[in-house]
Parts: structure tokens; C-alpha cells; sequence
């Protein structure tokens, strides 16, 4: 049976409690750009990094709670995460704490030699940080 053969990665959605917070994470604190978005019936923002979009949308009934189950003090970067590639990690403390952004897990080293960190955004959705 052939492959539906998909050509790209379009989009995330992700669901949050408030899309100014949301915004001010994506935007300000990861850099990345805010895109028009479709004159939908119910709110959200559109977030742009190279082709990829991450669509936020305003929880609701339909939509759902926002942000992942509480896992209370365990980081489980091996369940739902999203990653960015950066410049350093390592240099991003700095950027992290000028945004009260909390951290999840500290510093790693992957077996591949990559340094990976863990942020939460405002609503708990797990964030990787990774560079060489």
C-alpha cells in the first residue's frame, strides 16, 4: 500500500487559558513571529517559525483544558514535548530568567553530544531547548 507521501510539517495546535501570556512566550521570549490567522469563530493566534506554525487556541468546551496533565514533580521529557533548536543553550539562562520563565529541568547532555533544557510555557506545555 503507498504512503500517503505528506511533503512538510504544518502546524501544532496547542490550547491555553490566556493568548496574551501565550503570545508574549512565543513571541518575545522564543522569537518567534505572529501571523494572521483565519476569522475563526472562536479565539486563538498563529505563531510562525521558518515553515512551522504553532496555533494556540483559547480553551473552551469544544477545544478543551489548557495545557498537559500535571505530572506533580516529574519531568518527563520522553512524553509530550515540543523542542526549538538554539544558538547555545547554555546562554539562554540568562534570557529565561528576564522572562520568569520556569524551568523544568536543568542542563542535560544527550548521548549525541546536544545540551537540551526544559522550560514550561504559561500553561504547562513542556518546551525543549537544544543546541550542539
Amino acid at each position: 500500500m503507498p504512503s500517503l507521501h505528506a511533503t512538510a510539517f504544518d502546524h501544532l495546535t496547542i490550547i491555553c487559558r490566556d493568548l496574551e501570556a501565550t503570545r508574549r512566550f512565543y513571541v518575545e521570549f522564543l522569537g518567534m513571529t505572529e501571523v494572521p490567522r483565519p476569522a475563526f469563530s472562536f479565539p486563538g493566534k498563529w505563531f510562525q517559525l521558518g515553515s512551522v506554525q504553532i496555533h494556540a487556541t483559547q480553551q473552551s468546551g469544544e477545544a478543551g483544558q489548557a495545557g498537559w496533565a500535571d505530572r506533580g514533580t516529574t519531568i518527563i521529557p520522553r512524553g509530550h514535548h515540543f523542542a526549538f533548536a538554539v544558538d547555545d543553550v547554555a546562554q539562554t539562562l540568562d534570557t529565561i530568567a528576564a522572562h520568569n520563565v520556569r524551568i523544568a529541568s536543568p542542563i542535560q547532555v544527550r548521548p549525541d553530544g546536544y545540551k537540551q533544557l526544559f522550560v514550561y510555557d504559561p500553561d504547562g506545555h513542556l518546551v525543549e531547548l537544544a543546541s550542539e
